[in-house]
């Protein structure tokens, strides 16, 4: 204890000694003020660096604050103050930077600074030393008559602030504008004027013109680089597939490059932190890295991204066995493919003997997969696919991945295998349409195509095999090519058992069988409908008998076909109902369903007859209707029923609609008003099955227009052409009662007319011709009277003249007669033919030919026609009209010295046609050369008179007598 009290002592006296000695060492502070200030400016970046060093350092190291302000324009004017702390070395220059929101080239900067030792090891020397002087740096002096603007060409993020300033060299107003908007800015000095932007957008690659002009005149202008800010890697990983290569990848987010050099895109460096390596990766978004040969288990890697504006940084470490990533299988077959089995077989690259790879196995058909399976292998694999369907194509996909450590499956490979073809499995669904015709029953067979599932191949062709029940003969038909799904047979009216069967290459189906009876087709069931919906019918029946194997709902699916698509459902023989749903039903269309119950023999039994619509629709058209009797107050409309397409669902009545001008209707009718905006009078027809009405209590004499429409559950169908009517006046049928007798007596009087018109002419009224017409009275002139107009010779030659002799025994001979005519051979007056008139024209006493049956008035002078008998006429015409025999003798004086020969006795002159024939006494009087008769005329033998003459003469007999004139060619009556 006294050795460590000496001990203590003397260590306290010698610690007071040095500190003593120190204090007469430094007995002042010594000068720590920074020293050799150098000052630099960046443009590019607007910093200020600053270099300096501390002399006479007391120490090898002391902790160092250094306090820095910053002036702009003036050394009074501090813009910025602050520390910086370091520690500081012997002979060691410090470095500082500053960045300036104001471009360093706007304005001129001071900049000083002073230290403070701030080490706790030396208290005593925690003081301030002396501000440096101020360290003056100039600014950027436009040349004379020169405007610049500054920064250039500045590179910046977006949502930066940038500051611009305009160095005008003078005091003026300017207007500075960033892509033709302008920029509000302030006048910050003597000439410089400055603008701020805040939150920079991004514009463009190319960069943003700025611009300054004053008076609109532009005086300088720069580009403003903006960069989209550099993201951070994402999804940053490596693996390796054959353990000699790493592939890292990553997703790098935008690309921040500009054009025209303004900043390339950013380049990414990739740092392996236990190697101590590095790589500067040629693209952006992976990089391979060589794996060592002493295979380095870990690897910690860090992936850098920059650009001119900023740095990023991501790490990953891992175990390279848990980042295998295995290549895709190859060298896939498919051997001893089957109908139900197959094995295949694959490849996998080499991977060493550092993993065991698990392979994932997938059987797909063309509706899901099937299988799954897992296989673990080295490089070989192997597997037997069994439970497969026949005739069937597969889609095989096989991946891999490390079995110890999944990190990523390969890539999946897909083949295809096809099974091979089995006979079909199940037998067809077979139905039929029977029409009986002339003792014959015309069959038509349908069936559904197996499923591919059934069939187990390609089925090529139907087998058709028709036996006779009652003969116990087998008929067999024809094979029918696939794609077939029906054929028709013509049988007799016996029973039939029908098979068919399916055929692929293997073999065939099942046969399928059904019997057709002798009564088959002829069954009637009345129809019933059915509501359906659009889901479809609901279809209800009761059963036949007990002892059925089931039943069969057959129907067209496309009605409108000619030939409609016949389906068929088959329904279980405990079932009386079932549901018909199908794509193809329409609304508006009617379906028809038949249902039928299959006996335990394969007969089948029309059961039920239904017919419906899954929607009902108003019909498209209206029924053709006729107007029938017609009548003053009423007519009856007529129509049939008309195609069931255009019904469009179960007609329930008719309306008929009847137009007219009066104004109101009657209480069997409402008032509708129509598209047009007409009104009619609409009657109600509520019975489908009535196609005529009665339109009654109508004027007589008036207009009316009519349309008759159907409706269903519905609607109406479509008002079309209104037809028109005309009701008949209301006396019509009276007068028709008659006016219909009289018509009737006048036809039948005029028919008996017609029949009697011969006799009756004969009788009453015959032909003549016209005496004053003729031209054989140019053969006498009467003397008598002059005045008398006759007809030229030359108009009309006669053919004969008659002489009649009344003297019995007295022969009169005229020129061209051969035989003498004898009063005696004539018990009445004879005929005498002469020669043409033209060769005896002699003058003589004026003769005209009267027809005393007719009375004709006389006609002017001017023309041709009787002359009536004046009262003044001479004695001889009184005489004529007393006796007959006063004519004959007038006439035998007048022309005694004309004729060849004087008679003996009285006799008369007839004018006899060349048509007239001979009378039955004329057989004598023959002329040697008188022309033949040619034809039987109607005209009668006239007598000739005197012109003076006009008056009826009367006959020997009492009777009126007439007169016939002819020409050589012509009749005139």
């Amino acid at each position: 204890m006294a050795f460590f009290a000496v001990f203590r002592t003397a260590f306290l006296l010698a610690v007071l000694s040095w500190r003593t000695c120190q204090s007469e060492v430094l007995p002042e502070r010594l000068p720590l003020t920074p020293e050799s200030l150098h000052i630099s400016i960046n443009s590019t970046l607007q910093h200020l660096h600053l270099q300096w060093t501390v002399h006479k350092l007391p120490y090898q190291e002391l902790q160092m604050i250094f306090q820095i302000e910053i002036s702009r324009f003036e050394t009074s004017k501090v813009i910025w103050m602050g520390n910086y702390s370091t520690t500081v070395k012997r002979n060691q220059v410090l470095q500082w930077s500053w960045e300036s929101e104001l471009p360093l080239e706007c304005a001129t900067h001071f900049v000083r600074m002073k230290s403070t030792v701030d080490d706790a090891r030396f208290p005593e020397l925690s003081f301030s030393s002396n501000w440096s002087p101020w360290e003056e740096v100039h600014a950027h002096t436009p040349e004379q008559n020169t405007d610049l603007i500054f920064p250039r060409d500045k590179l910046v993020e977006e949502g930066s602030n940038v500051t611009f300033c305009y160095n005008s060299g003078i005091n003026q107003n300017i207007s500075c504008y960033l892509d033709r908007e302008l920029i509000h800015g302030e006048q910050l000095y003597l000439n410089i004027f400055t603008f701020k932007l805040n939150n920079v957008p991004f514009i463009r690659e190319g960069g943003t013109n700025i611009y300054c002009a004053v008076n609109y005149t532009i005086k300088d202008g720069t580009v403003l680089f903006v960069s989209k800010v550099l993201e951070e890697p994402k999804d940053f990983s490596c693996e390796t597939q054959d353990f000699k290569t790493l592939s890292c990848s990553w997703d790098p987010g935008v690309d921040t490059g500009l054009f025209f050099d303004g900043q390339p895109s950013q380049h990414y460096t990739l740092f392996e932190s236990f190697s101590g390596k590095k790589k500067f990766c040629e693209h952006n978004n992976q990089c391979n890295w060589e794996i060592s040969r002493d295979l380095q288990e870990t690897y910690n890697f860090t992936l850098t991204a920059e650009n001119y504006l900023r740095k990023r940084s991501v790490n990953t470490i891992f175990n390279l066995t848990h980042r295998v990533h295995p290549k895709a299988p190859d060298s896939i077959h498919f051997n001893n493919v089957g109908a139900t089995n197959a094995t295949m077989t694959w490849k996998m690259p080499a991977l060493g003997n550092y993993s065991t790879l698990l392979c994932q196995i997938e059987l797909h058909d063309k509706e899901n997969m099937r299988q799954e399976h897992n296989v673990s292998i080295k490089v070989n694999g192997e597997f037997l696919f069994s439970e497969l369907m026949p005739d069937t194509a597969y889609m095989v996909c096989i991946r891999c991945a490390n079995a110890k450590h999944v990190w990523k499956w390969s890539k999946w490979v897909t083949r295809t295998l096809i099974t091979a073809e089995a006979a079909p499995s199940k037998a067809l669904d077979v139905w039929r349409k029977v029409k009986p015709e002339k003792g014959l029953h015309h069959v038509t067979l349908f069936w559904k195509p197996l499923s591919k599932f059934h069939a187990n191949g390609k089925i090529l062709f139907y087998n058709i095999v028709a036996k006779d029940l009652d003969k116990k003969s087998e008929l067999k038909l024809q094979s029918i090519p696939a794609p077939a799904n029906g054929t028709e047979l013509t049988l007799d009216q016996g029973s039939y058992q029908i098979q068919v069967t399916a055929n692929n290459s293997v073999g065939a189906s099942p046969a399928s069988e059904i019997v057709i009876s002798g009564d088959s087709g002829n069954e009637e069931v009345e129809e019933q409908k059915i509501n359906g919906t659009k889901d479809g019918f609901l279809i209800s029946w009761k059963p036949l008998s007990e002892d059925r194997a089931g039943y069969v709902v057959d129907w067209c699916e496309h009605q409108r076909n000619l030939h409609c698509e016949l389906q068929w459902k088959n329904v279980g023989p405990n079932t009386t109902s079932t549901v018909i749903s199908s794509d193809a039903f329409r609304p508006g269309i009617r379906y028809n369903f038949r249902i039928y119950e299959l006996s335990t023999e394969k007969i089948a039994y029309l059961v039920e007859n239904k017919i419906g619509y899954t929607q009902e629709l108003a019909p498209s058209d209206s029924p053709q209707v006729k107007a029938i009797n017609v009548t003053s107050h009423s007519f009856t409309l007529s129509w049939k029923d008309y195609d069931t397409e255009a019904q469009r669902g179960f007609i329930q009545g008719y309306r008929v609609c009847l137009k007219s001008k009066a104004t109101q209707c009657h209480l069997d009718s409402v008032a509708e008003l129509l598209p047009d905006n007409s009104t009619c009078c609409e009657h109600a027809i509520n019975n489908p099955k009535q196609k005529i009405f009665l339109v009654e209590n109508l004027q007589p004499e008036s207009f009316y227009e009519f349309f008759v429409s159907s409706f269903t559950s519905a609607g109406k169908s479509p008002i079309g052409t209104f037809t028109k009517v005309t009701t008949q006046d209301e006396h019509s049928h009276m007068l028709m009662h008659i006016i219909l007798p009289m018509v009737l007596c006048v036809l039948l009087i005029a028919v008996m007319c017609y029949w009697k018109s011969q006799w009756v002419k004969e009788k009453c009224y015959p032909d003549i011709p016209d005496p004053y017409k003729s031209s054989i009275l140019s053969l006498i002139k009467s003397k008598e009277s002059p005045h008398l107009r006759i007809m030229n010779v030359k108009d009309c030659t006669p053919d004969t003249i008659e002489v009649v002799n009344k003297s019995e025994g007295t022969k009169t001979q005229f020129i061209g007669i051969e035989k003498p005519l004898t009063e005696s051979e004539f018990p009445k007056p004879a005929n005498l033919y002469l020669l043409p008139a033209q060769d005896f024209c002699v003058p003589g006493p004026c003769i005209s030919f009267v027809n005393h049956t007719y009375s004709e008035s006389a006609c002017d002078s001017g023309s041709c026609a009787h002359t009536p008998v004046p009262d003044t006429a001479p004695p001889c015409h009184l005489e004529l009209l007393a006796s007959p025999d006063n004519l004959l003798n007038t006439l035998e004086k007048t022309h005694t010295d004309s004729l060849g020969e004087i008679p003996a006795g009285k006799i008369s002159l007839n004018y006899v046609s060349q048509l007239a024939s001979p009378m039955s006494g004329d057989k004598d009087s023959l002329l040697i050369h008188s022309p033949v008769p040619v034809l039987c005329s109607e005209y009668k033998m006239q007598m000739a008179v005197p012109s003076c003459l006009d008056s009826p003469v009367l006959s020997e007999n009492g009777s009126l007598s007439s007169m016939t004139l002819l020409g050589q060619d012509k009749h005139y009556h």
